[in-house]
């Protein structure tokens, strides 16, 4: 075996415990890039798979009612490829088993399969045959939440008369991988799913026969998506067409890229965090076998050994804690991203997601580790290639130790002898500290992100439904009804307070910007449904002039007081100069809001409604839902219990994953980083404690000289950790703020109270390690030998 072999293998098996703990920290950072960079990548190619096999359109638009006959002048729009044209309604169903009315959409398709736009994916059953009136193809999210199988019956309300469907098969479509019905953009499987149903029958069912009012279009080659939007627009305005939208505005594409675009992010920022704590904990090793290693280097320099040959031997020591650590890692981020997908099966929809991370991730990770294994033993390298040989052989120099500002400042006489030189410790290796505490801090930092997305999201939903939504009840008509609904709402059973609102698609323009968004017109003085500020204080509506979300007024780029042109896109069409009113803040979605008395006048209508918010006795609660199952005017139901249940039973199974993950990862940081500058600090200071104890010190005095250090660094970082989590949870709140939700900054006790108790724990277990190497410290020999 050559001299530098033996060398390297003496030093790994001296270094063990401090190359494992390092090595423990690469395998976390590789891991979190692994799991989260793979389920990034597999989200991306699955969707995008999915949408070339099924044939996700590019342009959306509903309507009223189109005659078959424009199909030809809509063709010959510039830029159309594609063009599919589909009957979709919504309607209430009954579904067995289920006390609650559940919502249902009901979506034509060809009675023979065949390749076509927003395809469906049949994942069991057959497809729907020609002449059956009552076949359908329900979604799989529905019928796995409602425990339905093939040869389930619902019944459902089409067009005012009672039907019973039968699910002959069970599909997927691009359109719905996150499936949720109006009202809500959170999702409630058990209570809204999709239909497919033979195009036929759906428009005999609904008077649509030579009709459609909704449309799917796919974009050539070269396409302008703005100037082929533009020109359907004109071309369907006046047959109530709702406005044409590019796919990026579809609700269930807008979520999933939303997910992916997150996905992305965090894997960037938090496997950086262990990468850059464990090119530190690389350093302090090896800075520190340098020094220890003195005399070997300056002979192995005499001998001949070239500045390359002495620095390949530490740069060694750095690759195999890196390739440990990677391996280790690798293994353990693929079970991870294999749990995180399982997670995404059951939210989002897609014929096939499994976890594949790419022959370009392995190399990524791999070029990561080896920088990361550089970076660390850049200095140790650079120190021992400039040891000359002689100066190599003699020992090196005592420190130079100087009275500090803490013994200037006269603040060492209140402390007891052990703290003064604990301080002492601390201060004169003023860099060395400063890293620890930085390491312990990203461990206390990373708990805190972990613990601020829980709180957000809780914080979201008590805010969405107890603040702003304090309804039990949302009832949706299939089309705008006379004012005078709410009145037979009232005297509905159950129902103690009943609050119309009227919704109109429209288009808001403020100079060259345009959304489009729903403009909602509540009563006056609402309770069910209120506007709250920043500080969660309710908003009176204005008697005129419109009050819109603050996310909506910041992508227009308009401010209270200014005036925006509002395109109502349904009715007599009119295009109005509103001035914005007032700014409210709402964690969820953009929206836009008007008085009641002021909006009739303007859609140039005596007052109607689109749906209602109720208060119920929970006494009579059964007798209504069966009232709303049978009311054909009904086309939606949401119930906010209902909402919120399901989507708590989605966080509670997802919970569970990020936050061992979180607290694993931040334990790794935390033990490796106490544990290698405690090993550090005990290879630098055996002949000082040993000389300690043969003066009268006992174990446990000696052992509180040496750990206390590192327990003053672990409750200085702390704080710093407290910091830096914060700083990094509002910038990801800022990331991570869409159209659809705006994450808040909200940080809770437990949270922190968490975190501490867990980073202490780490360091309390790191010391205990390190205490019991201390107790086997042969005293004779530390002090014999030369250093």
């Amino acid at each position: 075996m050559k001299t530098r072999t033996r060398m390297f293998a003496r030093d790994l098996w001296h270094l063990r415990g401090q190359v494992s703990a390092a090595a423990l920290v690469v395998a976390c950072g590789v891991a979190a890039f692994v799991s989260m960079r793979g389920t990034y990548e597999s989200l991306l190619a699955t969707r995008g798979d999915y949408y070339r096999a099924l044939r996700f359109a590019d342009v959306f638009v509903q309507l009223e009612r189109a005659p078959r006959s424009l199909l030809s002048t809509l063709a010959e729009i510039p830029g159309v490829s594609e063009l599919r044209t589909r009957v979709v309604k919504d309607v209430t169903l009954d579904v067995p088993g289920a006390e609650e009315p559940a919502s249902g959409r009901l979506v034509s398709i060809p009675e023979r399969p065949g390749a076509m736009l927003n395809g469906v994916y049949l994942r069991q059953g057959r497809w729907v045959e020609p002449g059956r009136d009552d076949e359908v193809i329900a979604s799989e999210a529905f019928t796995n939440a409602n425990h339905l199988a093939v040869g389930s019956r619902v019944g459902a309300i089409l067009n005012g008369r009672w039907r019973t469907l039968t699910i002959v098969g069970i599909g997927l479509s691009p359109e719905y991988i996150y499936e949720i019905g109006g009202g809500t953009i959170f999702p409630d499987n058990r209570r809204f799913g999709v239909f497919w149903m033979g195009e036929t029958a759906l428009a005999s069912a609904f008077d649509m026969e030579d009709a459609w009012n909704d449309l799917c279009v796919a974009l050539a080659n070269g396409a302008v998506e703005a100037d082929v939007i533009a020109r359907l627009d004109l071309a369907l305005a006046r047959y109530g067409g709702l406005g044409a939208y590019g796919r990026a505005d579809q609700l269930s594409h807008r979520f999933i890229s939303d997910e992916i675009a997150q996905n992305r992010v965090a894997s960037t920022y938090l496997p950086g965090l262990f990468l850059a704590v464990a090119a530190f904990l690389l350093h302090t090793i090896l800075s520190r076998l340098v020094s220890l290693q003195r005399t070997q280097i300056g002979l192995l320099k005499a001998f001949g050994y070239g500045n390359a040959a002495v620095g390949s031997h530490y740069l060694k020591i750095a690759g195999v804690t890196v390739l440990a650590g990677g391996v280790v890692g690798t293994a353990l981020g693929m079970q991870l991203g294999r749990a995180i997908t399982g997670l995404y099966r059951d939210f989002y929809r897609f014929p096939r997601l499994a976890f594949e991370p790419s022959l370009e991730l392995v190399a990524l990770t791999i070029a990561i580790g080896v920088g990361a294994a550089t970076l660390g033993a850049l200095g140790a390298l650079r120190r021992a290639a400039s040891l000359p040989p002689a100066v190599a052989m003699r020992p090196e120099p005592p420190a130079a130790f100087r009275a500090g500002w803490l013994e200037r400042s006269g603040l060492t006489g209140l402390l007891p002898s052990s703290g003064r030189m604990i301080a002492r410790g601390i201060l004169r290796r003023g860099w060395r500290s400063a890293l620890t505490a930085l390491g312990i801090a990203c461990a206390a930092g990373l708990l805190v992100v972990g613990g601020f997305f829980l709180d957000a999201i809780q914080y979201m939903m008590r805010v969405q439904f107890e603040a702003v939504e304090r309804q039990d009840v949302t009832v949706i008509f299939n089309r705008a009804l006379s004012a005078r609904v709410s009145h037979e709402l009232e005297r509905l059973a159950g129902v103690l307070r009943a609050e119309p609102f009227r919704s109109a698609p429209v288009r808001l323009r403020f100079e060259h910007r345009t959304e489009r968004v729903e403009l909602t017109a509540l009563r006056a003085g609402a309770e069910l449904r209120r506007l709250l500020d920043a500080r969660l204080e309710p908003v009176a509506l204005p008697p005129g002039g419109l009050v819109l979300t603050r996310k909506l007024a910041e992508t227009l780029g308009v401010a209270a007081g200014k005036t925006v042109t509002v395109e109502v896109l349904e009715g007599a069409r009119p295009v109005l100069e509103i001035p914005v009113a007032a700014l409210v803040d709402e964690p969820v979605g953009v929206g836009a809001y008007i008085d009641e008395r002021a909006l009739a006048p303007l859609l140039r209508e005596q007052g109607s409604i689109s749906g209602a918010r109720l208060r119920v006795d929970a006494r009579e609660i059964e007798r209504l839902y069966g009232t709303l199952k049978r009311t054909p005017a009904v086309s939606g139901v949401a119930i906010r219990e209902a909402v919120m249940k399901s989507f708590q039973e989605i966080l509670d199974r997802s919970l569970w994953v990020s936050t061992l993950l979180n607290v694993l990862f931040a334990c790794a940081i935390a033990f490796g980083v106490v544990y290698n500058n405690a090993r550090v600090a005990l290879s630098e200071r055996e002949n000082e404690l040993a000389s300690l104890r043969v003066l009268g010190f006992t174990r446990r005095e000696v052992a509180v000289l040496l750990l206390g250090e590192q327990g003053v660094l672990t409750l200085l970082a702390i704080p710093f950790g407290f910091a830096l989590g914060v700083s990094v949870s509002w910038l990801l709140a800022l990331r991570m703020s869409t159209d659809l939700y705006r994450i808040p900054l909200v940080l809770t006790r437990p949270t922190f109270v968490f975190a501490f108790a867990v980073v202490s724990a780490a360091a309390l277990l790191s010391g205990v390690v390190v205490a019991r190497r201390l107790e086997r410290l042969d005293l004779v020999g530390v002090l014999k030998r030369r250093e």
